[in-house]
């Protein structure tokens, strides 16, 4: 899941549902696994397939009009508990971004642990965003972390979005934060040795 992040243009998929929290994303009975491997095929799992488990054509990961690796979702994303394997799913299936006006905080900072960048856009730039993909699927969203902006190609509206920096750097250079530290290990020691 370790990928350095710089510029994502693609397609996206919508789900213009408000609170959907992280049951919902990922139910409860798929927690027993430590592993990362195998959460994205039970990604929005109760919302993909019926009791047979048969895939339900009417949601939106089901529907071959809809693809990339843009989810663009409602307000307050990944609400209710702190369960890391939400963003494990997210990025299991193949999403690198996650568009929102808003994030509940432990998700979002979830997500960023796990290589997946949340971008909270406005109510407007997010209603605007869900236009141009219902009136063209194929349309496509850039996202340049360099910059902080995001940008709906198919209206040419953009939008800057906030990151905290650590994180950021993180992204971009594809370190999660065991590796920041190994790469800063000389720094580290130093100050340690400084504090005796």
């Amino acid at each position: 899941m370790k990928q350095k992040f710089n510029i994502i243009k693609s397609t996206c998929v919508p789900l213009p549902l408000e609170n959907i929290d992280t049951d919902q994303i990922i139910p409860a009975r798929f927690l027993k696994a430590t592993d990362k491997q195998g959460f994205g095929d039970n990604l929005f799992r109760d919302w993909r397939y019926d009791k047979n488990n048969q895939p339900i054509k009417d949601f939106v990961l089901n529907d071959p009009k809809y693809g990339g690796c843009i989810l663009v979702a409602g307000r307050n994303f990944g609400s209710g508990s702190s369960r890391e394997h939400a963003a494990w799913a997210i990025a299991g299936y193949g999403f690198r971004v996650v568009i929102s006006s808003f994030f509940a905080d432990i998700h979002k900072n979830n997500e960023l642990n796990n290589f997946v960048l949340p971008v909270v856009v406005s109510e407007g730039f997010l209603k605007r965003l869900f236009d141009s993909i219902s009136d063209n699927p194929k349309m496509t969203v850039t996202v340049d972390l360099p910059h902080q902006t995001v940008i709906n190609e198919a209206t040419g509206e953009q939008e800057s979005f906030e990151i905290n920096g650590y994180k950021k750097h993180c992204l971009m250079n594809g370190l999660d934060d065991v590796d920041f530290l190994v790469q800063n290990r000389k720094c580290v020691e130093a100050y340690e040795a400084r504090r005796k």
